[in-house]
């Protein structure tokens, strides 16, 4: 008890003052980075970041590098999420100190979503090229949330997340969720939209999808979304995802049946010019997971460079009870 105590001492003591309640209140609205918040806060960088580690050292925050950036939000222990949560409750948003925070906020969110939007309506045009070949994505989507099956998953992972949508069509089923990319445009574009839909509870990170710093079997779901055909070896990428898995989790793979379009390898860097039913099926098991469900979705109607077939593969750790699609 005497350390519970203690470590309630250093969160009070932490967070009273009265920029690193600002900085808590604004954590609670999103990840920021630094630069974010000494525009929003109107201070010096090591001003900002001495608050910051001040907040970390007391487990308040929690930080996460990105490249040449580093990104706080909130800490997830149950206690001081708990303070955290009080804290903004208490603080009143019509105070005019916190009104100004949140309108500087807004200003440098729209200015990041400014800068992503341009790298989105840059490439915007090669995406929906390759999204006219297959069947629509609204049945695509429909698709995945059948056969993921009603949830709730209390972690999800979203592998190779491009710009977020994944984890936005399934934040209603997750209690936390975690996309993770390579490229660090895509990621601004993720962030910006799960930051525009209020998706707290959804994360971005960067990383290598064969190489992820997560604990083995912590996430209930994990998506592989039209991911794959840019490996030369995706079962590397499926042993990971197996690893992670929890018992009773579930693995949801989406990607092309084989096709002959060669312009996809030529001019959008696929690897693979999509898979088999069987071949996936002997990745997974060689992975560990038996295949629970499978399904083709064929595009009716013929474009001029051709058709792609969608198909879903849903994954569950070998000897597990087989979770159904209307479970």
């Amino acid at each position: 008890m005497t350390g519970e105590l203690d470590a309630l001492l250093i969160r009070l003591r932490a967070a009273g003052e009265r920029t690193r309640l600002r900085i808590l209140y604004l954590l609670g609205c999103g990840e920021l980075n630094v630069k974010d918040l000494t525009l929003v806060l109107g201070q010096s960088q090591p001003r900002v970041s001495r608050h910051l580690k001040l907040l970390s050292e007391a487990k308040l925050v929690e930080r996460h590098r990105e490249g040449n950036s580093v990104y706080f939000r909130p800490s997830q222990e149950a206690a001081a999420l708990e303070l955290t949560d009080l804290i903004a409750r208490l603080l009143p948003s019509g105070d005019a100190v916190i009104r100004n925070d949140l309108s500087r906020l807004e200003a440098v969110r729209h200015n990041r979503a400014r800068e992503a939007q341009a790298y989105f309506d840059g490439h915007a045009g090669e995406w929906d090229s390759i999204r006219a070949l297959h069947i629509a994505e609204d049945k695509v989507e429909a698709a995945m949330l059948e056969l993921a099956g009603p949830g709730p998953f209390p972690a999800m992972l979203d592998l190779g997340t491009g710009t977020g949508r994944v984890l936005e069509l399934f934040a209603p089923k997750i209690n936390s969720g975690i996309g993770v990319d390579l490229s660090p445009e895509m990621l601004a574009v993720a962030r910006t939209k799960l930051a525009e839909a209020g998706l707290n509870h959804c994360q971005i990170r960067q990383g290598n999808l064969m190489d992820l710093p997560y604990q083995d079997h912590s996430q209930d779901l994990i998506t592989l979304h039209q991911v794959l055909h840019f490996f030369d070896n995706p079962q590397p990428v499926l042993n990971e995802a197996a690893r992670l898995l929890a018992p009773g989790g579930r693995l949801l793979v989406v990607d092309f049946a084989p096709h002959e379009l060669e312009f996809l390898r030529e001019q959008h860097a696929h690897r693979r010019l999509g898979f088999s039913d069987a071949q996936m099926r002997a990745w997974l098991a060689d992975a560990g997971l038996d295949v629970a469900a499978h399904t083709e979705l064929h595009r009716f109607g013929r474009t001029p460079e051709g058709n792609l077939t969608v198909q879903l593969w849903l994954g569950a750790p070998a000897g597990a009870p087989q979770p159904t699609i209307d479970e």
